[in-house]
């Protein structure tokens, strides 16, 4: 799972708050953290992910405009997640195209919910 931000304190919330093991019906989670919009692409491009959680508010590339660009650029890309600034940013992670949506500050309970909803089977979304 790739987490990209240019904070690392956000990008150490999130694997914090997922932990290694999502759901009971998920593999263990390995992280690919990332600082720069160049790295998320070479491992976009490396491909091997499952999901990736972009943070809306990172600088100077944002990951509204990076959700945006994997969409466009990258063939059978897996599920994107943006953490945005404020519930009303919602519809800005539509227009990006991403798969899913969670809010600063990182709930790890809420962001969870959102994680299983993109990698899980129907049966343990709802589990």
């Amino acid at each position: 799972m790739l987490v990209y931000s240019d904070d690392a304190e956000t990008r150490a919330q999130v694997v914090t708050a997922l932990g290694r093991r999502i759901h009971p019906d998920l593999p263990p989670v390995e992280y690919v953290e990332c600082a720069t919009l160049p790295v998320v692409l070479q491992q976009m491009d490396a491909g091997g992910l499952a999901l990736a959680i972009l943070d809306g508010e990172a600088t100077p590339a944002g990951g509204m405009g990076v959700a945006r660009q994997l969409k466009d650029e990258i063939f059978r890309c897996p599920p994107l997640l943006v953490l945005t600034g404020r519930a009303q940013d919602a519809w800005l992670a539509t227009w990006s195209r991403a798969d899913g949506v969670s809010q600063h500050p990182v709930d790890p309970m809420r962001l969870a919910d959102a994680v299983i909803s993109l990698l899980a089977p129907a049966s343990a979304a709802t589990a």
